[in-house]
């Protein structure tokens, strides 16, 4: 009996040693990818109130985890019974990227000023309203990144058992969300930490120097990060079209790949922006 019971106790200490392994490597396959969900998400969770910060970012995070306990079992079955369902959502996902990041370039560049009831109706929809609409577009941003990632991290695993491959992705999508999530929470902080330290210190000292810096600091990252955001919408849709698309993965083969995919993203996504306006405009006509 406890030779059997040991026995158990073994094998869940080998099963745990094969996860570690197996998670590290995926990890390592993903990074390139939880770079770009950090920057990503990171912008799209700033802007708010110092007292909303937490809350809209806590709601995010909730909203990823959902979004992850989705994905996992729906990637698992996909990739068992129906594998090329798989590549079919993630080209489909790297649309949704490339309008995101295209559409904040085009909106840059053609920015026009608002007129009197553009800015009343804008004012309207602050508050509530534009914090929901806000958290909708991160979460949906997440969902299109989180898939990415669990389709990446289970084909590291396609040849193990099918308990280390639900052990490995459910672990990978967990650290993922804290570890990205976590390290937003600590960006969008920065300025509060920044003026305890100063009130700390009577703004003297290193502690105080600190704290200066860290308050200055925070508008330039924020800065940064919604430009670092953007590339990184267009290099995932990119890199998503180069990897699933056979046409695109041979196309100028001595293009340096980072220079492709950003060309390749930013292509699909005027395409996807020029539609949408058209589709608009169709609409607005019918309705008059």
């Amino acid at each position: 009996m406890a030779s059997g019971f040991f026995a158990i106790l073994d094998d869940i200490a080998a099963l745990m040693d094969d996860v570690a392994v197996t998670a590290k490597i995926a990890t390592k396959k993903t990074a390139g990818i939880l770079g770009d969900d950090l920057a990503v998400n990171a912008e799209k969770a700033t802007g708010f109130l110092s007292s909303r910060e937490l809350p809209v970012l806590w709601a995010i995070t909730k909203g990823s985890l959902i979004n992850k306990v989705i994905i996992v079992p729906i990637a698992l079955l996909l990739s068992a019974f129906f594998p090329i369902a798989i590549k079919v959502i993630l080209v489909l996902g790297g649309f949704y990227l490339a309008y995101e990041g295209v559409e904040k370039i085009v909106e840059y560049l053609f920015h026009r000023s608002k007129e009197g009831h553009e800015v009343v109706a804008e004012i309207k929809q602050d508050g509530n309203d534009a914090e929901k609409a806000k958290i909708k577009s991160a979460v949906m941003t997440d969902f299109i990144l989180s898939v990415e990632i669990v389709i990446i991290a289970l084909g590291t695993v396609l040849e193990k058992s099918l308990t280390l491959q639900i052990l490995t992705v459910s672990v990978v999508a967990l650290l993922a969300t804290i570890g990205v999530y976590g390290i937003v929470a600590l960006i969008v902080r920065m300025d509060d930490a920044g003026h305890k330290l100063i009130k700390t210190s009577n703004d003297k000292g290193f502690l105080g120097s600190l704290g200066r810096l860290l308050v200055k600091s925070l508008p330039v990252i924020i800065r940064i990060l919604s430009v670092v955001g953007t590339i990184a919408l267009i290099l995932v849709s990119g890199g998503i079209f180069v990897h699933n698309i056979e046409f695109l993965h041979h196309l100028f083969p001595e293009m340096p790949s980072i220079i492709k995919e950003t060309l390749i993203g930013l292509v699909a996504g005027l395409i996807i922006v020029v539609l949408t306006m058209g589709i608009k405009k169709i609409i607005s006509l019918i309705k008059r």
